[in-house]
């Protein structure tokens, strides 16, 4: 059995900014980071500006923890060619943003980017994606280490302690068999339901509070009209998709099926679509689509 609760993204911009349920999200940061997470305060994200159609298709909560590190999760539905560069736009933004004048650099607080998408984000077939940065050396190979003093002063065990480490959780890649805790978290954030049998930190208290009939009625009528413009959203993008593929049918007649295949695959990657979901809509191969990029983008 599993119980059926609202979306995550919705939950973040109007639920679990409530001290109340800081348990929740801390469950899912503490399975995602490997230590204990305990939330002093949620702080203004970008993304949860009030807009008089509730319309978006991303979100963001940003928490400071109880040792002063700032996590911003952002929840992001459809695609975006740019969202890397979003991603250290970010990070770095909350870097400058939370130190004050004349402060020394020392007082630069540690900065987690959490980034959760339904869609096909770069190249790569797994869910969980963990940013290790290194500083290596080009002639030894040798890794760059802090002092004895840093460490000490810091509280760090290595360089890359001390700058912001980022996460890409690519929802739609999971194959909905969870096989530890943090797969737990990942099989709620694509569909919404918690087995009885999950044991992660945090889903038993989301599957209390996250349920649709606990809402309020002003939070029922805010939800549903949620849901109805993330189906317009969908039912553009897919009408779009039609019509270039009907579009790109007639072409082909015209110059020949193969001609179609190269235009209808570069005007997808154009607008931001990734190889993996260029190939699932169009049926092409994924070594295809990838080798037409290749040679015509």
């Amino acid at each position: 059995m599993a119980t059926k609760l609202i979306r995550f993204d919705w939950a973040i911009k109007k639920l679990l900014r409530h001290k109340a349920n800081f348990t929740i999200l801390e469950g899912f940061l503490t399975e995602l980071l490997k230590f204990e997470v305990t939330i002093e305060n949620v702080l203004e994200g970008e993304g949860n500006k009030e807009a008089a159609e509730d319309k978006y298709n991303r979100v963001d909560i940003l928490v400071k923890s109880s040792v002063g590190e700032l996590m911003l999760v952002e929840v992001q539905n459809e695609s975006q060619v740019d969202y890397f560069q979003r991603m250290v736009f970010g990070a770095s933004k909350l870097i400058t943003e939370y130190i004050k004048e004349g402060e020394p650099y020392s007082q630069i607080k540690k900065v987690y980017s959490i980034n959760i998408v339904y869609f096909g984000l770069g190249q790569g077939t797994d869910y969980v994606y963990e940013y290790d940065g290194k500083f290596i050396g080009i002639h030894n190979g040798d890794i760059l280490q802090p002092t004895l003093t840093q460490k000490k002063e810091f509280n760090v065990e290595q360089i890359k302690d001390i700058f912001p480490k980022y996460y890409v959780l690519k929802v739609n890649n999971f194959d909905d068999v969870a096989k530890d805790t943090l797969d737990e978290w990942v099989y709620f954030l694509k569909n919404s339901e918690v087995k009885e049998s999950f044991k992660a930190k945090g889903l038993q208290e989301a599957s209390e509070k996250l349920k649709e009939d606990t809402l309020t009625d002003e939070e029922k009528i805010a939800y549903k009209r949620f849901q109805e413009n993330r189906r317009i959203e969908r039912s553009e993008i897919e009408t779009a998709l039609k019509e270039g593929e009907e579009q790109g049918i007639e072409k082909g007649i015209e110059q020949g099926m193969e001609k179609k295949e190269v235009e209808f695959v570069l005007n997808l990657h154009a607008i931001g679509f990734q190889i993996e979901e260029i190939s699932k809509l169009t049926k092409i191969s994924f070594e295809k689509v990838k080798e037409i990029i290749k040679n015509f983008a």
